[in-house]
């Protein structure tokens, strides 16, 4: 099981060595196109820039796009327990707290898959 990362640094490190980094990125790719919501995500992007992209996405969808934001939460399916947990503030660290929700179910789907082929 997945443990109940603390931050992104956590998250990427287990994605690392878990070798499910590429496959993370892959998994972000595919849903972002499923919402039809586009993002330049390289193969070889590192994950400080991982989370920067996807954290200015996001803040950028949540003020200009809002129904492609929703979409796009339900495209990753990210669960709704966890927004009631988000503390709101402003929109900045809303969608640093979204993006790494984003990046926690996205990183569970791939371990899922790997895990139970």
């Amino acid at each position: 099981m997945l443990p109940d990362f603390p931050d992104s640094t956590t998250l990427f490190q287990t994605a690392e060595k878990q070798r499910l980094y590429q496959k993370l990125i892959t998994q972000l790719q595919k849903d972002f196109a499923l919402a039809n919501i586009d993002i330049d995500l390289f193969s070889d992007i590192e994950s400080n820039a991982l989370k920067t992209l996807l954290h200015e996405k996001i803040y950028y969808l949540i003020l200009e796009k809002f129904t492609e934001y929703l979409n796009l939460l339900y495209v990753i399916d990210v669960p709704e327990k966890a927004f009631k947990e988000i503390h709101m503030t402003d929109a900045v660290e809303v969608a640093e707290q979204v993006a790494f929700l984003v990046l926690k179910r996205e990183l569970q789907k791939v371990w899922l898959k790997a895990k139970y082929p």
